[in-house]
């Protein structure tokens, strides 16, 4: 019999927001300097376009930022086990349940992906 220790998944039926990888990598760093504002399980495709952020079922049904979807999944395709297989065909990890909040705050999200926005907006006009 085995006896490890079952964890829980790091949302049931978790719904992804994916963003282009530019602009998501900005938001994972601010993210990750705010206090107390955790980013959860974060997904990247192999071809390293867009990034997709874990966030609470529901969340898509009012999702509204601009260069952005956000997918319900209801835990279809989509693993959440940190092991050493991709979470989906044609993507891998950016941070893995395991090292990660449980899910990211939508509104916190959404204000991060404005900021890294803004950020990138700034970085191209200097050009």
């Amino acid at each position: 019999m085995d006896t490890r220790p079952v964890s829980d998944p790091p949302c049931d039926g978790c719904d992804v927001v994916t963003v282009p990888t530019r602009q998501g990598l900005e938001a994972v760093d601010i993210l990750r300097r705010a206090t107390g504002e955790g980013v959860g399980p974060v997904i990247h495709d192999d071809g390293c376009d867009t990034l997709g952020f874990l966030v609470p079922s529901g969340t898509a049904a009012a999702w509204d930022v601009p260069g952005s979807t956000c997918t319900e999944t209801d835990g279809r395709g989509l693993s959440l086990d940190p092991g050493p297989e991709p979470p989906v065909e044609g993507s891998d990890w950016l941070l893995p349940p395991g090292g990660a909040d449980l899910a990211t705050d939508p509104a916190v999200l959404r204000a991060a992906l404005g900021e890294a926005a803004r950020l990138i907006e700034a970085a191209d006009s200097c050009r």
